[in-house]
């Protein structure tokens, strides 16, 4: 924790990660104290996972997604890191990721179980093979162990932005995460060919969440497209992605007290 009480917040940065200070923005709004460390930074002090509270993989393109979206940085967090980020699930610490930390999540063998061997999911080109990026409907997930996506229980919209989003995994491994509840949500309709319309997964802590859609860019309702047009419920209401990112905060903060 911070000296000011305020969940400490390390959010990843490598070459071509774009959303960094979006996503701490978001961490802010929501009571943690933010801070950007590179990834060269902690291979090389490893130790600094150990005093975070929260721990964030942004999206945008790392690596200019050599090889294929997220590889690069997945394969160096593999190499480096994989141990003490495991530590940090094992000592309570949410870890968010999104769009491309999403792919770098899944890649790395983060999610869908730390501590299993090898990759059960991937994260693919979407069946339209274009770039998409609108906003979309997400369902949450009722029976789902995510910390992250609580007291969602409505529909709701977020942004993505994505050409690599396509959820790719076998039947069997699908009806496995359902059972153990590590889907966390859904989009309300097929928008990149998604096994079972899956946007977002978790681990089995439900601390380690991985989603295509961009909660960060959905923490202010004037932020939605159509915020003129919602009225004024809309504009008095929490944001959902800012809902999110304040419950892994409030978790993080009862995790330290």
């Amino acid at each position: 924790m911070t000296h000011q009480n305020r969940p400490d917040a390390l959010i990843f940065r490598a070459p071509g990660t774009n959303c960094d200070r979006e996503l701490a923005h978001a961490f802010e709004r929501a009571g943690a104290s933010p801070r950007l460390v590179h990834l060269d930074a902690l291979i090389s002090d490893p130790d600094a996972l150990d005093r975070a509270d929260l721990i964030g993989f942004p999206g945008g393109f790392s690596y200019g997604d050599d090889i294929a979206a997220g590889r690069v940085f997945a394969d160096r967090l593999r190499r480096y890191l994989h141990q003490p980020l495991v530590n940090a699930i094992h000592r309570g610490v949410p870890i968010i990721g999104i769009c491309n930390g999403f792919q770098v999540l899944v890649k790395a063998g983060l999610l869908p179980d730390p501590d299993a061997d090898g990759q059960s999911v991937t994260l693919s080109h979407n069946t339209s093979g274009r770039f998409v990026d609108r906003w979309v409907g997400i369902e949450p997930v009722a029976n789902t162990r995510c910390v992250w996506t609580q007291d969602l229980a409505q529909p709701y919209d977020l942004p993505i932005a994505h050409g690599e989003g396509r959820l790719a995994l076998s039947d069997n491994t699908l009806q496995y995460l359902e059972a153990n509840g590590q889907v966390a949500l859904r989009y309300a309709e097929d928008v990149n060919g998604s096994a079972g319309r899956v946007a977002g997964l978790c681990d089995p802590t439900g601390l380690v969440l991985g989603l295509m859609p961009h909660p960060e860019r959905c923490c202010d309702p004037l932020q939605h497209p159509q915020w003129s047009r919602l009225g004024e419920a809309h504009q008095s209401a929490t944001p959902p992605g800012l809902t999110m990112i304040t419950n892994a905060v409030r978790h993080a903060g009862m995790a330290n007290v």
